[in-house]
């Protein structure tokens, strides 16, 4: 394994994205980034598969058009971290802000805590490429707006209701968001709908907790053992009724 550190005090963000890319470039198989403090675009169409580990807070849009590297952020994380990344992983320890996933379209975010509004808002899914947010506490309103694909995972560890704001699938029209618990109602957005989990769905929700304890040390099997809602689009259109045709 190549290591290479790169102190981050006092760099702008342009300055500090050619020193990761050179150092990708030459070969490091592991960056250790100290010092972040709010630089944006860290990661940004960054390819292969070198793991970053960020000590501090990184701005918004990291991982940004990523594809393959895994980002390790030992830290909170400002807004859109993995916005329309196409392939890796990015793993915060702590809380993150809005946008978080914003268009992903492959790979997986896994947040400690909880997130901001409009997480997973355009996610979208081609092929084999099934996007994942993980959630390990709660979420703003808006979760999965716009979503056409990929799976959303709400755990609510640490919340007293995981969801406590309208818009939950506001306009979904792919994919599925999976929530711990029980969910009103009132909460759903326009266009989305509770439905029964099949054993495929509880496959994917036992995989994706795994991994989130993998991660974070969280006991899975504790998880595993409550139940869980599923949210999906009731309509591949569900605007349709919103337009004028001649």
């Amino acid at each position: 394994m190549k290591t290479v550190r790169i102190d981050a005090q006092g760099l702008h963000y342009t300055p500090l994205n050619t020193m990761i890319r050179e150092a990708v470039a030459g070969g490091a198989t592991e960056i250790v980034i100290d010092h972040v403090m709010g630089q944006r675009f860290i990661a940004d169409g960054l390819k292969g598969n070198a793991t970053l580990v960020i000590n501090g807070v990184p701005g918004g849009d990291l991982g940004m058009f990523m594809s393959g590297p895994t980002c390790v952020v030992n830290g909170n994380c400002e807004h859109a971290p993995g916005n329309t990344m196409d392939e890796g992983t990015i793993v915060i320890h702590g809380s993150a802000g809005d946008a978080v996933a914003h268009s992903m379209r492959g790979g997986r975010v896994l947040v400690r805590d909880s997130i901001g509004y409009r997480g997973g808002i355009h996610m979208k899914q081609y092929d084999s490429k099934r996007p994942q947010l993980i959630i390990g506490g709660c979420a703003r309103a808006y979760l999965g707006e716009y979503m056409a694909g990929g799976e959303i995972l709400v755990l609510g560890t640490g919340c007293r209701e995981t969801v406590t704001e309208r818009g939950l699938g506001s306009g979904i029209h792919g994919g599925a968001i999976f929530v711990r618990g029980e969910v009103d109602e009132w909460y759903l957005g326009v266009g989305a709908r509770k439905a029964p989990l099949t054993g495929t769905d509880r496959e994917d929700i036992e995989s994706m907790v795994r991994e989130f304890s993998r991660w974070f040390g969280t006991d899975a099997d504790a998880l595993l053992k409550e139940p869980y809602t599923k949210i999906v689009p009731s309509s591949a259109r569900p605007f349709a009724n919103k337009y004028t045709w001649e």
